[in-house]
């Protein structure tokens, strides 16, 4: 027992000197690690330190290097302002120097215009002691004359700015027509108020008269046309002014000699159906005419365009000269650069009143213009139709446009005949508007009325007054006479002299 107590104490005894060596030498072991960690962190700062140095010296060296430059563009830039300096010193100097020379110049100046002023007014003084005019009366005469000269000056200037734009719209108008009248070509058929039907055989002469002229008298009774059946072979003449009855016995009388049965009844038939497929026929006519033209037209305005194939105007077809204002008026719309759509409706319906004019009174133009209003079309178009004769004043491009067309239809060679009574009675006319001017001594038609040449006497008209007679002669030949295209006006003047030698 006291043993195993002895044993007891001697192990405690051991464990207990045991922990202490042990505690010892860790104690030991920690120190030294202390102190090596205090010696590689003394290192690292020396090394952290001397790093840290190094970097502030490049920096130092970089900045010093920056403000030497900095230095040194701030003394060029010194050097500059010097220089400069220097520059505007001498201009300065140079300035004033000119100052006083303009000073001593303006000086000067103001000395020679008193002198000039002095001199002004004893010039004065003599010429109005020579003359025997104030100040006044002279300054007076001096502005009149002036005024004149001035008068004189411009007149003749005036003269010569619209003789020059006068040549160069005329050129132009010329080129613009000629190259429209160039792209469209057209044939001229003569109409006139007779209609030929040819016959299978002379047999149909007598069928055509019928028993005691029966049948002609019926003929003629529904037609109202003249049948002219005479010793010309082959054929019978229809006479009627009136071409769309004309059209209407064509029809019927050429149904009745295919059918070979001629009796009043059977004319009757075959007129009554004349009459209707003439209906037909207009109305086709019109609807083609604008279907040509790309244009599209209300129903009724497309009968009365159609209409118009059998009505004529000094021997023209109007429905061909509606279609050839219109293409004609497209063309001119084109070569100025307007939108050709409204010119080539205008055109095409310009006349539509003469569809109707034999049933309504007044101007084909306002009635052709009324028609096209009730019927839906624009006012530009309607304003254009009413204005292409001047019924009312033109004031839009397609009035003027549709003007040109219209005249230039009319007037090409053989498109329209004139009779000679009438012809002679617009030469006649001309003659006596040109005469009816007090200066003018004789007046002269000529060139089929194109050109009149105008005499006048010397002694109550001078060149500039000519000039203006010359337009006035031709402005009053505008508003008494419808012609178609243009009539040049030349007024002559001349004084002649003669002595006989003895």
């Amino acid at each position: 027992m006291v043993f195993d107590i002895v044993i007891g104490i001697g192990i405690i005894a051991a464990l207990v000197i045991g922990f202490l060596i042990g505690n010892f030498r860790r104690n030991q072991i920690t120190e030294e690690h202390l102190k090596q960690v205090r010696e590689e962190g003394e290192e690292l700062k020396r090394q952290k330190i001397a790093a840290g140095e190094r970097e502030i010296q490049a920096l130092r060296e970089e900045q010093a290097e920056k403000i030497r430059k900095r230095e040194e563009e701030l003394l060029r830039i010194e050097e500059r302002i010097l220089s400069r300096e220097d520059r505007l010193g001498r201009k300065s100097n140079y300035l004033e120097k000119i100052e006083d020379s303009l000073r001593q110049d303006e000086e000067q100046l103001e000395a020679l215009k008193e002198k000039g002023l002095q001199l002004i007014a004893t010039l004065e003084e003599r010429l109005a002691t020579i003359s025997g005019w104030s100040a006044e009366r002279a300054r007076e005469y001096l502005l009149e004359t002036v005024e004149a000269d001035a008068q004189r000056f411009f007149s003749h200037k005036i003269a010569a700015v619209e003789q020059r734009a006068r040549e160069e719209a005329g050129q132009r108008a010329l080129q613009i027509i000629a190259t429209a009248v160039q792209r469209y070509s057209a044939e001229y058929i003569e109409e006139n108020a007779v209609t030929s039907v040819p016959l299978p055989s002379e047999d149909f002469k007598g069928r055509i008269i019928g028993r005691e002229g029966r049948n002609i008298k019926t003929f003629e009774a529904l037609t109202g046309v003249e049948v002219l059946v005479d010793d010309t072979p082959g054929m019978v003449v229809l006479s009627c002014f009136h071409p769309l009855r004309r059209e209407v016995a064509r029809m019927a009388l050429e149904r009745l000699v295919e059918d070979g049965r001629i009796h009043p009844a059977q004319i009757e038939e075959k007129v009554r159906k004349a009459k209707a497929r003439l209906a037909e026929k207009i109305k086709e006519e019109g609807v083609k005419a604008a279907f040509d033209l790309g244009v599209n037209l209300h129903p009724e305005l497309a009968t009365l365009l159609g209409k118009l194939n059998y009505r004529t105007s000094y021997g023209q077809n109007q429905l061909t000269h509606a279609r050839e204002v219109s293409i004609i008026a497209k063309m001119l719309a084109e070569e100025l650069g307007v939108n050709p759509q409204i010119v080539i409706r205008a055109g095409l319906l310009h006349d539509i009143g003469k569809a109707v004019d034999h049933e309504v009174d007044g101007a084909h133009a306002l009635i052709s213009a009324n028609l096209a209003q009730r019927y839906g079309e624009s006012p530009e178009i309607v304003h254009a139709i009413a204005a292409h004769h001047e019924d009312i004043e033109p004031k839009t491009i397609t009035a003027f446009l549709l003007q040109a067309a219209d005249t230039l239809s009319a007037a090409r060679p053989g498109a329209r005949q004139e009779t000679i009574a009438r012809y002679v009675q617009r030469l006649k006319d001309l003659e006596q508007i040109c005469r009816s001017f007090p200066a003018v001594r004789e007046a002269y038609a000529i060139q089929a009325g194109r050109e009149v040449r105008v005499i006048v006497q010397p002694d109550r008209a001078d060149d500039n007054m000519s000039a203006k007679l010359a337009y006035d002669i031709a402005r009053a030949i505008e508003d008494e006479i419808n012609y178609p295209g243009e009539i040049k006006v030349n007024v002559i003047r001349q004084t002649q002299f003669a002595e006989t030698a003895k």
